[in-house]
C-alpha cells in the first residue's frame, strides 16, 4: 500500500525489537512512538496495544485486518516456513523468525482478549478519522484496486 500511495511504511516490529528478540524499554518505545508519529505521512503496521493510543490520536485511517484466526495461524506458519532462520523484510536484523507456543496461544486468543478492546477503541475514532474493517483477503484486494485507481 505503501507504493500505491507513496507513503512511507513503518513496520513497527522493526523499531521494537533489537538484534537477538530483545526488547525496547518502556519508556524509549514510547519516545520512539512519539518520534514516529511527528512525521507528515506514512502507514504504520503493527500491533502494540501499549501505543495504540497515540497512533490513533494523529491517525487520519486506521485500517484493522480482522482475519479469522484460522488464517493468521495458516499464514504464521507459512511465514516461519518461508524465513526459517533469517530475519524478515519488515523485522529487525538478527531476528530469525521464530515460531513457538507463546506465540501461537497469541494469536488463538486475539479474538476474545485483544480484539474487543481494539473495536472499542475504533469506535471512539474522531468523525475527522475514517476507520476502514477488512475481514477477508479478497476485501484487502479490493480495498488496494480502488485506491490504486484513486493515487
Amino acid at each position: 500500500m505503501g507504493t500505491i500511495l507513496s507513503l512511507e511504511v513503518i513496520h513497527l516490529d522493526a523499531w521494537y525489537w533489537n538484534p537477538g528478540w530483545v526488547e525496547t524499554p518502556k519508556a524509549e518505545w514510547q519516545s520512539i512512538i512519539q518520534d514516529l508519529t511527528l512525521r507528515e505521512y506514512w502507514i504504520m503496521d503493527g500491533n502494540y496495544r501499549g501505543t495504540l493510543d497515540v497512533r490513533l490520536s494523529v491517525a487520519d485511517t486506521v485500517i484493522f485486518l480482522d482475519f479469522p484466526r484460522l488464517l493468521c495461524l495458516s499464514r504464521v506458519i507459512k511465514r516461519r516456513l518461508m524465513y526459517a532462520g533469517q530475519s524478515r523484510p519488515d523485522m529487525a536484523s538478527d531476528c530469525p523468525e521464530i515460531l513457538n507456543w507463546e506465540f501461537l496461544k497469541y494469536i488463538w486468543s486475539y479474538p476474545i482478549t485483544r480484539r474487543p478492546g481494539i473495536l472499542e477503541k475504533l469506535s471512539q475514532i474522531t468523525l475527522k478519522q475514517q476507520v476502514i474493517i477488512l475481514c477477508k483477503p479478497t476485501e484487502v484486494r479490493e480495498f488496494l484496486q480502488k485506491i490504486s485507481h484513486f493515487s
